[in-house]
């Protein structure tokens, strides 16, 4: 594991680099590895890899590619290129082998022209290189030392500088002459003695634990609000001392909101309306402020906020964009997460310098008390797994923290210290139930830390904890997940229960002759089916598969699927509708998503998977696979777009921006695009007749349901969450339509409370 910052300083260093340099009176080429996203390049090596896979790339593109990453978000003009790779004096075809090296070179990076994500075009000029690029082993000549940074320990007077500091060769203040057996052996029983006394010392603070310890209840309402990591949604909790702040669901949207340690009274803060669905990061060191940003911008990188404890006020930081902060030890700057790296910056947004690259998306950072480690959660964007890792204060030495104990696949998240240090609290997911471990800190041979013990152990799901400002008390939500499957009854204008087999259905797809049903269930992402009347009932799929989302081929013999396997990327499969032949459909490692059917059962639509849910270094498109080939084909102008649905007459593509700010649809025999809707939009199915498509409107207050008619574009409110029948309903998401066009919904039930428990002494 490799990090941006220099060992000793939190700073990186200049990108613009040489790769030559001078060495006893002659030039010689010193390797220089970058890294963007999941790619790295090796000017030593001549290799471009991806996630740690060689890749196959010719020595004239991967030149070409080393001009641009030398010079990230500069004009790299065309004939410094020529001069660089062929040489002004040399005869070639210049403008053919420049554009053949550009075009291989995006097709390994995944890239495009039209939609550039690391290669721009600027005609008839050169190129820019548009992503973040960290310099891991950057030449050491002319570097100059970094500013004074927040994280480094003020020198004082009597701390002995380094060579490098102090201009000269360190030279022992009393050179060893004779005696120096003897000076060994007592150095050796030193040693011992401090290793005897380390042992003691551990034995002595080792935490006496013999069963995890009694819970109390801190909240009843039943309102906060739980996490889904799927869509990169972590519970956010924090405390002052006297009260704990969280979100929670209100009129089925999330609001911020406190409660007092003491006797769970709960209030909500007032904020902005720009912050309409807070997600919390951390409050600061003093307690009086907390970190936010919005969940509901479907962008993987949201402006940051601070705000008071007491509500009422809220600032925005300048030209700053992140998915998750904290505040560092100092209470002055902040931390945050962007990309796969981590900045340092002023609350103010000025002053920012990166902090580490990681191998993934960091969330969840917190500091140990002394300043001296940080601990985050890492999330994997192509699995969506997630693992705790391990930082020092500069930013260097980043590595797992449990790689002998973590489950398979990854499943830990969301640790912190106790205020003394003692306990690290994180949460844990094994064999489908989630708990809340400590790590003793101290507690090991010469104090080491040593494996993590259990503190919880259902029947709740816990999740989320934090500690307590003072003393060894653990704060986090224990949930219970719950929904039900309504279906709209439009006389009524209510939604009301289906019943049955269907009743804790989280999706649901009827064949085109109204003659089936599939379900995938809720508690276990399982897939079922059977005919409309209840009879025939078959289960299709099992755990440890998850399934997301299915459609019936036309003849009903056949089910296409959007599943995966613990710890993988989303896959496309089909199955018979009996259950046998589940095969997937592509040889591929990256995650396909949204697969239907066209009328002739002959091809698959699919598309990829937004930032927040997989790979948001890799273009999103719309594709189709022939079923008996696997011949695959881009679909014209489809860049940026996902979600597709085909209509049941094969005349329509309905597709989503990855915003999901636009519904549009494609004419398959004029090979066109035209927006139909714009404004918030998800889940979007096509009504029977081809004539409307019917979307949920995730963003708005009471969450409506719109029904947009392809002829004209208008677009009509059908439902929203005030047509719900039980006020215990949370909120809810559109799963499907019933024959006859009627609405289907899962309404979520769950009940998330606040508890907490005291660590073992």
């Amino acid at each position: 594991m490799t990090v941006s910052a220099r060992k000793g300083t939190n700073r990186l260093f200049p990108l613009r680099v040489s790769l030559v340099t001078v060495s006893a009176g002659h030039q010689e080429k010193a390797a220089v590895r970058f890294r963007f996203g999941l790619f790295e390049a090796d000017s030593g090596s001549g290799e471009l890899r991806k996630s740690g896979v060689r890749l196959r790339l010719q020595a004239q593109p991967f030149r070409v590619l080393l001009c641009l990453l030398e010079r990230p978000g500069e004009l790299v003009t065309r004939e410094e290129i020529q001069n660089r790779l062929w040489g002004s004096e040399t005869i070639v075809d210049f403008d053919h082998s420049l554009g053949t090296a550009i075009n291989k070179l995006r097709d390994t990076l995944g890239d495009s022209a039209e939609n550039p994500r690391f290669i721009e075009t600027l005609a008839r000029r050169g190129y820019r290189f548009l992503a973040p690029v960290t310099v891991l082993n950057p030449p050491e000549e002319g570097i100059k030392p970094p500013a004074a940074d927040p994280l480094e320990r003020p020198t004082r007077a009597a701390d002995p500088l380094p060579a490098s500091q102090s201009g000269g060769t360190t030279i022992p203040l009393h050179p060893v002459r004779r005696g120096r057996s003897r000076t060994l052996l007592w150095i050796l029983c030193a040693a011992a003695a401090a290793g005897l006394g380390g042992f003691v010392l551990g034995v002595g603070q080792r935490p006496v634990y013999t069963a995890p310890p009694r819970l109390t209840r801190i909240t009843f309402s039943g309102r906060v609000s739980p996490g889904d990591p799927l869509f990169e949604s972590f519970p956010g909790t924090a405390t002052d001392g006297s009260r704990i702040y969280f979100q929670e669901i209100e009129n089925g949207g999330a609001v911020l909101a406190q409660a007092l340690i003491a006797d769970g009274e709960t209030t909500t803060l007032a904020l902005p309306e720009e912050l309409a669905s807070p997600s919390l990061g951390d409050i600061s060191p003093d307690g009086s402020q907390l970190l936010l940003r919005n969940h509901l911008a479907t962008a993987p990188e949201q402006a940051l906020w601070i705000a008071s404890t007491i509500g009422g006020t809220a600032q925005k930081i300048p030209g700053i964009l992140a998915h998750d902060a904290t505040w560092l030890p100092d209470g002055q700057h902040i931390l945050y997460a962007s990309g796969d790296s981590l900045y340092v910056a002023n609350e103010n947004g000025s002053g920012i310098h990166r902090f580490a690259t990681l191998p993934g998306r960091a969330f969840w950072l917190r500091w140990s008390p002394d300043g001296s480690r940080l601990r985050l959660t890492l999330l994997n964007d192509e699995t969506h797994t997630s693992a705790l890792w391990n930082l020092n204060r500069h930013g260097g030495d980043a590595h797992l923290l449990l790689p002998d104990w973590t489950s398979s696949p990854p499943a830990e998240c969301c640790g912190s210290w106790t205020a003394d240090g003692r306990y690290y609290v994180f949460q844990s997911a094994r064999n489908g139930d989630s708990n809340i471990w400590a790590i003793p800190e101290r507690g090991g041979w010469l104090g080491r830390p040593e494996k993590p013990i259990r503190i919880t152990n259902g029947p709740l799901d816990y999740e989320a904890p934090i500690t307590g400002r003072e003393g060894d008390r653990t704060f986090f939500i224990g949930l219970t997940n719950q929904s039900e499957l309504l279906r709209y009854d439009p006389d009524a204008h209510l939604f009301v229960p289906c019943g049955g087999p269907l009743s804790n259905a989280r999706r649901v797809a009827f064949s085109r002759d109204g003659q089936w049903v599939a379900w995938i269930r809720d508690d276990d992402g399982s897939l079922w089916r059977s005919r409309t009347n209840g009879s025939g009932r078959m289960q299709i799929t099992s755990r440890p598969m998850q399934v997301f989302m299915m459609h019936w081929s036309p003849d009903a013999q056949h089910l296409v699927l959007m599943a995966r396997q613990p710890g993988m990327p989303w896959k496309i499969y089909t199955v018979d509708a009996d259950g046998g032949h589940l095969q997937e459909v592509l040889d591929e490692k990256r995650s396909e998503a949204d697969p239907d059917w066209s009328p002739d059962q002959k091809t698959l639509v699919f598309g990829r998977l937004p930032d927040l849910m997989a790979e948001a270094s890799e273009p999103k498109a719309i594709y189709l696979v022939n079923v008996a080939t696997r011949k695959l084909t881009r679909l014209p102008g489809s860049s940026g777009l996902f979600s597709p649905r085909w209509s049941a007459s094969g005349k329509y593509i309905a597709a989503l921006s990855i915003d999901q700010k636009k519904l549009m649809v494609y004419d398959v025999a004029k090979k066109t695009w035209r927006l139909l809707a714009q404004q918030n939009i998800a889940d979007p199915a096509w009504s029977h007749d081809d004539h409307a498509i019917y979307f949920h409107d995730f963003a708005q207050a009471d969450q409506p349901i719109y029904r947009a008619v392809v002829a004209t574009g208008k677009v009509e409110r059908v439902a929203d969450l005030h047509d719900l029948r039980s006020a215990i309903v949370l909120d809810y998401r559109f799963a499907g339509l019933a024959p006859g066009d009627v609405l289907l919904v899962s309404a979520r039930t769950s009940t998330a409370n606040l508890y907490s428990a005291e660590l073992p002494r």
